[in-house]
């Protein structure tokens, strides 16, 4: 993705959002521009108009912290954004070799040993994900949870792809199908911006570009997420609504994918419809289905890929 792009977009659309009032500026009528000027930027981040507006233009080569900081702190970014901002620089000053060290990297699987951490998770669903919404590894829960989307022959599993291509089993499955749309764009433009020559992320982000004007909508705006715990709420087909509580983790030496865990309160609907959810989806007939599933869309794992490259 183009860097500069991305970093002028990010900052007009802060910018635009932040009323002088917000910054105890005074505010009044006949503004041309929605929210801040440059000028009342600049001056609450104590840089030259000239300065910011080089940022602005989406030149961050050579920025410092300290001005990151401050520019972020003008426009009242929250941690996310504060985040974004900084992946934002650090691609901008990045070499190529380090780019392409950094794509050799990527993680395209999850170790045995992962796998054996998520079915040890009996209690709720559990998975493990990259930044482009690809799920690597999960539960017998999670694949319950989520049948009408393992029902599909896409593989890996990719949940941007069914909430914004299957909309109306994603609709069915979502109460709120409009939150569950933009938790996914957020953090698929954070991703964006933390690894921004993924060209896996550049593919799918086109697909859904082109075939989705909500997803096209939602991207334009720039929001970002870090998705770290939090409530979800579902209506499966079968045990009916659950509300759940959820948490994220980024296993050690595995940068760039999150662990998730969904729990049930105790004593609540949602713990017993679990069990319900867990007795359904043990049944000979689902477990067939899903494992024919399974075996026709097997993804590598990284155990794969080393066993691949001891080949060679």
């Amino acid at each position: 993705m183009d860097n500069k792009s991305e970093v002028r977009d990010f900052l007009t659309t802060r910018r635009a959002r932040v009323t002088p009032e917000q910054v105890e500026l005074p505010g009044g009528p006949g503004r041309r521009v929605p929210g801040l000027r440059r000028t009342e930027v600049a001056m609450l981040a104590g840089v030259s108009v000239e300065y910011y507006s080089r940022l602005e233009r989406g030149d961050l080569g050579g920025v410092s912290e300290a001005v990151l900081e401050a520019v972020g702190t003008a426009l009242l970014l929250d941690d996310a954004e504060h985040a974004h901002l900084a992946d934002l620089a650090r691609a901008a000053n990045e070499s190529p070799v380090r780019s392409r060290a950094r794509a050799r990297s990527r993680p395209v699987g999850i170790s045995r040993a992962l796998q054996l951490a998520l079915d040890s998770v009996t209690a709720g669903p559990a998975f493990v994900r990259n930044g482009r919404m690809d799920v690597l590894g999960e539960n017998a829960l999670f694949r319950a949870l989520y049948s009408d989307l393992y029902a599909l022959p896409e593989r890996p599993v990719n949940l941007a792809r069914f909430v914004f291509l299957h909309r109306e089993l994603a609709e069915a499955f979502y109460p709120s199908w409009s939150i569950a749309a933009d938790i996914n764009v957020a953090i698929l433009r954070t991703e964006a911006g933390r690894d921004p020559h993924d060209k896996a992320l550049h593919d799918l982000v086109g697909e859904l570009s082109t075939r989705s004007d909500e997803f096209r909508a939602r991207w334009g705006a720039h929001e970002v997420r870090h998705h770290a715990s939090g409530n979800k709420s579902f209506r499966h087909p079968v045990v009916g609504d659950l509300e759940l509580v959820y948490e994220a983790m980024e296993p050690m030496g595995q940068r760039g994918l999150n662990f998730l865990i969904y729990s049930a309160e105790p004593g609540t609907p949602t713990e017993e419809r679990l069990r319900l959810l867990a007795s359904w989806g043990a049944t000979p007939a689902t477990q067939e289905a899903r494992e024919t599933r399974q075996t026709a869309g097997r993804h590598p794992t990284n155990d794969d890929a080393r066993r691949e490259d001891t080949t060679r």
